[in-house]
């Protein structure tokens, strides 16, 4: 990518279309769940040289609990063998992995290898690589809440946006969604209030490098005005009509 060209510096993903691409080739859909894994990581592999600092990823909403068991199931198995496998690797390449979402339900096995997964990485200071795992927005701006209430402070913006789960980092500044679904499906509510939206046709086991850099290209041509003018972002005092 060409060095004057905006990047974004937090992008987050909805990674869809794991079990379509199975379906397509006549193959499980746990299947497509593991091609899935490979695609995340080449993007986690390609955000370093692009000047990405943090990228979210929707890996696990509250709602995909009604999924079948045996998905499920395996699902939770490609998760210890994806931490297994490649939290030494991200130690490593010097990313800090943390997991976002509601530890409550999961099974002993899980939460203990979310937590040595992010204390393995717990020094990194490269890439930021934030997965959200059983979360939901919803879930999430109804827990700042509640906390707040409880502990007697103001629910404000400011005081909800600092209760929130990924409060540690900047909101998205890109949310791309792939698979050709065009909603957010319950994924960062309050944080992508701003954010640039990106739905690609690809299927998330598809998504590659190129694909990276074409929704990079895409951003860079577009203007963030945040409520203003684009006199005002540009440092222009005409108003326009």
């Amino acid at each position: 990518m060409a060095e004057q060209l905006s990047v974004p510096r937090h992008i987050a993903i909805v990674m869809d279309g794991n079990g379509r691409w199975a379906s397509k080739r006549y193959m499980p859909r746990i299947a497509g769940h593991k091609q899935g894994v490979d695609a995340l990581k080449r993007i986690v592999s390609a955000c370093p040289s692009r000047n990405i600092e943090i990228l979210t990823v929707f890996a696990f909403s509250s709602e995909n609990w009604s999924r079948p068991v045996e998905e499920v199931s395996a699902l939770m198995d490609i998760l210890a063998m994806a931490l297994s496998r490649e939290v030494p690797k991200l130690k490593r390449d010097g990313v800090r992995l943390r997991f976002v979402g509601a530890r409550e339900g999961l099974s002993e096995r899980t939460k203990a290898g979310l937590e040595q997964a992010e204390a393995a990485t717990a020094d990194n200071s490269g890439l930021s690589l934030n997965v959200c795992f059983n979360y939901g927005g919803r879930w999430d701006i109804a827990s700042a809440a509640a906390r707040l209430a409880t502990a007697g402070t103001p629910i404000t913006e400011a005081s909800l946006s600092s209760a929130l789960s990924m409060a540690f980092c900047a909101d998205p500044d890109l949310l791309i969604r792939t698979g050709n679904e065009m909603r957010l499906s319950n994924f960062l509510l309050w944080q992508s209030a701003y954010s640039e939206l990106y739905f690609s046709d690809l299927l998330w086991p598809d998504f590659d490098e190129a694909a990276l850099d074409a929704v990079l290209l895409a951003y860079a041509s577009r203007e963030r005005r945040f409520g203003k003018t684009s006199d005002q972002v540009s440092g222009n005092s005409a108003a326009t009509t």
